[in-house]
């Protein structure tokens, strides 16, 4: 999928939870992204954030993305 129509996409799910606040719309666009995104769209959004690709994302859905990249602690 092409990066730019994740982007459309994430900003959408983002600008949903925007009434939260920055940090739970945050929290909230990243458990939408994990419940209902295919892994391959989640990997494609995260490197694209990584490598710079991602113009135009929505701060709150940067936040979530980076949320989903992160590894986790065992």
């Amino acid at each position: 999928m092409k990066t730019e129509k994740l982007v459309r996409m994430a900003n959408q799910i983002a600008g949903f939870f925007s009434h939260e606040g920055p940090e739970r719309g945050a929290a909230s666009t990243a458990d939408h992204l994990k419940k209902f995104w295919d892994p391959r769209m989640r990997a494609e959004i995260s490197a694209a954030v990584a490598e710079g690709r991602a113009d135009g994302l929505d701060p709150i859905a940067l936040a979530a993305v980076r949320e989903i990249a992160a590894p986790r602690p065992n």
